[in-house]
């Protein structure tokens, strides 16, 4: 059975922006053991993650990281919340589609920094400001724009998962391609001796002389923005 976030847990996760900066570096606090947990995920993947290496990360024992986090469900709900970083203040922007497009930017930003964050971020878990802070910034975002309240929501869930599905190329899915937009070589052996049954395929690896190496990020963006633009005009005519 997954470890629950108690409450207690909760008040400590809410409380994480509220705690006063330390004057002197102490022994051990939670912000030190979030950003243990935090250099070993960036380093080593979550599967890494363990109250145990964190504790030998930072030279202490693991009973005495129980003092500062329940389980390990309280520690990731910690490492989120400090790697997400503070939501971007969208206000300034008047425009709806530029301030989702700065937003998404933002977030790929955040989880490209730490390619962890697309599998921690999965699941019923406790979620804290910051992180509930970046939606809040999302769907304000399309306010005024004749979307109501569900439609917002989806929208923001709709460019979540394009930008969790277009992170890197180990995320990016079952794609017969490299990050260089080349067959895998496997792939291109196997077309080579098979290629009649796959024309289409062939046709558009051959063709791609250009395009951004990103994963379809670029493009799936606008599609979803172009998308959203059709039904909000036809909602203000």
């Amino acid at each position: 059975m997954a470890e629950s976030v108690s409450e207690e847990s909760a008040e400590r996760l809410w409380g994480l922006r509220d705690r006063p900066a330390p004057k002197t570096r102490p022994a051990l606090n939670l912000e030190r053991v979030a950003a243990a947990a935090i250099e070993l995920a960036d380093a080593e993947g979550m599967p890494a993650v363990s109250m145990q290496q964190v504790a030998a990360r930072l030279g202490v024992t693991k009973m005495a990281l129980y003092r500062h986090v329940a389980n390990k469900a309280e520690l990731v709900a910690v490492m989120i919340e400090t790697a997400v970083g503070e939501p971007p203040d969208l206000t300034a922007i008047p425009d709806w589609r530029e301030r989702l497009a700065t937003w998404a930017e933002g977030m790929r930003t955040a989880w490209q920094r730490h390619p962890w964050l697309p599998v921690a971020t999965v699941g019923d878990r406790m979620e804290g400001p910051r992180e509930i802070g970046w939606t809040e910034s999302a769907v304000a975002a399309l306010e005024g724009t004749g979307l109501d309240g569900g439609e917002r929501m989806d929208a923001v869930f709709l460019l979540s998962g394009h930008i969790r599905n277009t992170q890197s190329a180990d995320t990016a899915g079952t794609q017969p391609w490299t990050s260089g937009r080349e067959l895998n070589p496997v792939i291109t052996d196997l077309l080579a001796r098979h290629g009649y049954a796959f024309p289409a395929l062939v046709a558009a690896t051959a063709s791609v002389d250009g395009a951004p190496l990103d994963n379809g990020w670029r493009f799936g963006l606008d599609r979803i923005l172009d998308g959203l633009a059709v039904l909000i005009d036809s909602r203000r005519s």
